[in-house]
Parts: C-alpha cells; structure tokens; sequence
C-alpha cells in the first residue's frame, strides 16, 4: 500500500486522540492522527513524523489537511495508521499469503454472530474467517498487543473460537507495522483477559500468527512471519 504527497513533521502535542500539533515547514498544523490508541512511547514532543498531505482536503471536506501516518523511533521507522493493517493483510491473501492453501472469494466486514470480522473468505474450499490487529507498540525488539484495554479485540478472539467450533477456519493476524522484529507477545501487563483469550483461541484451533513489515516513508507490505510466544 502506497501513501502520496509525503511531508516530514516535528512533533510538538496531542491534545485529543484525534489529533495533533505538527510543526511542518516552521509553521504550527493540526493533522488528523490515524490511530487512536495511546501512542505514548511513540508521539513524544521533538520526534520526527511522516505526514500525507491532502491536497483535495477541502472538496472531501475534511478538517485537516494533513494525516500523521508514521513516526521514526530513534532509527525504527514505525507505520501508525490503524486503518492500514486490513488493506495490506487483504493484500497479502490475493498475492499467496497462506501457502500451501487456495484463498478465493476474500471479502473485508463480514458480519459472524455478534461481530463483524475485518476479512472473510474460502480457504481450500472452506469458510474462514480473519480478524486483523495492527501493532505499534515496541520494545526491545519485542512487539505487544494492545496498548491498551481492549474488551472489542477480547470479544473478537471469544467469536473466532466459536466459528472453529461451527466447522470454520479462523484466523487471528498481528500485523507488525515494523521490520527487525523478534517476536510477538501479548501485553498481558495492560490486558490479562486478552492474553488469555489468545492462549484460548490457540487451544481451540485459531491460528495465531504475526507478520511484520516493509515500512518506508511512503509505503507499507507485509513482509514475514514473526514468532508468537504466548504465556
């Protein structure tokens, strides 16, 4: 996936979860912040982030015209866009993403039970169904989710066990929005339940997988599989 009309920011504050302070060309902007998750290892007032400028912002009637799409963490560059891991992971299934198997009939919102799944599609024939988590959060090395509560992404993992239960395939996929990863764990600091229902899902049959990325300034692929290491 591709970004057009890159800017570099400095980062200056945050005052809500949708938006920042960006000093752009020496000149103080609000952009819109594509993640409204904390964030907070990572915006922090002097770092350098990556901007998508909207030339059309107006005629879309947008409020800002600029998006905060990456930042660099010290010599990490880390995509932020939390709108982004569905788009890739969809393009990584068209381009062969589970070897091995034939992927056909990929659909994104798919509504199971009493949730709506980001991809769904035939697997070998078979219905199966993919939730999509996006990761941020690093340290070290080691990448966690989530960064924050999260009784939806709990309430995710609990309706793909039921789809294995009712003969389907289920997929749970961390997308790493970073290279030279080590591996994966869940933050069971931040969210105990979530951990617990990964080691859940993992007993039931849910496949459990991580994947960074390719990231530069202007585009984001997913790249290799990342080890999983639940507790």
């Amino acid at each position: 996936m591709e970004y057009s009309h890159i800017e570099h920011g400095t980062f200056i504050s945050r005052p809500n979860r949708f938006i920042a302070k960006v000093l752009v060309h020496n000149q103080e902007i609000t952009c819109h912040v594509k993640n409204t998750g904390r964030c907070r290892e990572l915006l922090i007032p002097g770092v350098t982030v990556i901007l998508e400028y909207h030339p059309d912002a107006k005629a879309l009637g947008r409020k800002t015209s600029y998006s905060l799409i990456a930042v660099w963490k010290d010599s990490l560059l880390i995509n932020m866009d939390s709108q982004i891991p569905n788009a890739v992971a969809a393009q990584w299934l068209l381009s062969g993403g589970l070897p091995g198997h034939s992927v056909t009939n990929i659909r994104r919102e798919v509504t199971f039970g009493s949730s709506r799944f980001d991809l769904a599609f035939q697997c070998d024939g078979k219905s199966a169904y993919m939730e999509v988590k996006g990761v941020t959060l690093e340290d070290r090395g080691i990448v966690r989710f989530p960064d924050a509560p999260t009784v939806r992404g709990v309430k995710h993992v609990y309706e793909l066990i039921k789809a294995v239960e009712e003969g389907c395939q289920a997929y749970l996929l961390f997308v790493v929005q970073m290279t030279g990863i080590h591996h994966f764990e869940p933050n069971t600091e931040t969210h105990k339940e979530f951990a617990q229902a990964l080691k859940a899902a993992q007993t039931a049959g849910v496949q459990i997988m991580a994947y960074d990325c390719i990231v530069t300034e202007n585009s984001i692929s997913i790249h290799q599989p990342v080890p999983v290491i639940l507790p």
